[in-house]
């Protein structure tokens, strides 16, 4: 069977040749669309961007012409775009291969973007973990400065602080500016007041590097891609336990159960399905019966989950729904930054009370208390770290409380050491929360 939505648009012609070159991206047009660009009106690129729709790629979904047009007029000061290129979501990996396969393509489309909110100024914030992509964009990048494309605009590339909270767009901000990566109260809002306290557009690479094509196509046209409210492609990272994984482009509205089994060829060993996180890891789960789900923004948001960062991990039957929980806890507890309570204190508490029902250590008050717990974090956090903590937990439980209930019956995980999640639990502090280092648990 074919999968359905198949279509390549941000990597498209990466599998033919080798487009980290520039000689091999202007063989199929590179870079002739900016050109086009610069002929245009700042303001009809604008309008473009708002005819196609094109909703954001790296997890809020917010539409980028109307952020591209909410920048503040006349302050007198510089504008900013920054292209975030951080992604420190797990289990997306897509911005990765743009910046490898077709990091002309991302700068092709920061100088049109850049046109477009009028800015000379370009910073793309990288992850630090990513050196050797971080190396391929500077190759790329001193190709175009060589051949004269900048046409006085500058790129800097700017490789980030190594932690999670700095892919927030405030702490990305805070972090550029030399300062610890928090996240900023709001408003001001970036597009107000954001880099160096100047009018600042904030995108990730994915939706950079669509701009191109939303300029080849027009904006009316590109917004016939995908579905209603959802338009043009996304790449998926598809993991987990799937035979396949991979980075896979598909127009908006295709299939969650496509992707997993006609691209991805299914569960390894004829195992069943027991899970799906649709967009990364800050994201309520669904159920393997709601595998049929579009993969659209609205499709998810009714089924009471986000499309996020087009990260879809596949969980299969062997994984312990609490070790899960606990995984995810321990990584936000991990990154928070301390700033607000809700989040510094909750996280932790999160992962106490998980490892209490995992260790077979808790009663039925403290299951309600998770939940408790949970409402008590969401919304209420300066940044959305918290809920990246809270809304996943809290959909395990919803959605497998009866996996949750027998650990308390039971006086203890029912999987064992069977879980595929076993190994990855580091031993906890029960006061603390902290890991425990290895060795002193030898």
């Amino acid at each position: 069977m074919a999968a359905e939505g198949v279509r390549e648009i941000v990597l498209a012609g990466s599998k033919d040749r080798d487009l980290t070159k520039l000689a091999a991206y202007r063989a199929i047009g590179g870079y002739e669309l900016l050109a086009r660009a610069r002929e245009m009106a700042p303001q009809a690129l604008i309008d473009e961007f708002l005819a196609a729709g094109v909703r954001g790629r790296g997890g809020a979904g917010f539409p980028m012409g109307r952020k591209a047009s909410f920048l503040a007029k006349g302050t007198g000061k510089p504008t900013y775009l920054t292209v975030n290129a951080d992604e420190s979501e797990p289990g997306t990996f897509k911005d990765r291969e743009i910046m490898f396969r077709v990091p002309h393509r991302l700068i092709e489309g920061c100088l049109i973007t850049a046109h477009a909110i009028e800015s000379t100024n370009v910073f793309i914030y990288i992850r630090g973990e990513y050196l050797h992509e971080f190396e391929i964009l500077r190759d790329a990048l001193e190709e175009v400065h060589g051949a004269g494309l900048l046409d006085g605009v500058t790129i800097v590339l700017h490789r980030g602080a190594g932690a999670y909270i700095c892919g927030e767009e405030t702490g990305m901000l805070e972090s550029l500016e030399g300062k610890r990566g928090q996240p900023r109260s709001k408003p001001p809002f970036p597009a107000v007041q954001g880099l160096y306290a100047s009018p600042t557009l904030i995108n990730n690479v994915e939706t950079i590097a669509t701009v191109p094509k939303i300029l080849e196509l027009g904006g009316a046209e590109y917004a016939k891609l995908g579905v209603e409210n959802s338009a043009g492609t996304r790449v998926f990272s598809l993991s987990g336990n799937v035979v396949r994984g991979g980075n896979y482009e598909l127009e908006l509205g295709a299939s969650l159960r496509s992707l997993i089994y006609d691209l991805g060829g299914g569960i390894p060993d004829g195992r069943q399905l027991k899970a799906v996180i649709p967009g990364g890891s800050s994201v309520p789960v669904l159920t393997a019966d709601e595998v049929d789900t579009a993969l659209d923004f609205d499709s998810m948001a009714q089924a009471g989950t986000m499309l996020g960062s087009g990260a879809v991990i596949v969980i299969d039957d062997r994984a312990c729904m609490v070790q899960l929980g606990l995984r995810v806890a321990q990584f936000y507890m991990h990154e928070s930054c301390g700033k607000c309570t809700p989040c510094r204190e909750g996280t932790r508490w999160l992962v106490q009370i998980l490892h209490a029902i995992e260790d077979g250590e808790s009663s039925q008050d403290e299951l309600e208390l998770l939940l408790d717990v949970c409402d008590r974090i969401l919304g209420k956090c300066l940044c959305p770290l918290g809920d990246a903590a809270a809304m996943p937990v809290a959909s395990y439980v919803n959605r497998f409380r009866e996996e949750f209930q027998r650990h308390i019956d039971e006086g203890g995980c029912p999987y064992g050491g069977a879980s595929s999640l076993d190994h990855v639990l580091a031993p906890v502090d029960q006061h603390t929360g902290t890991p425990v280092p290895q060795e002193a648990t030898a």
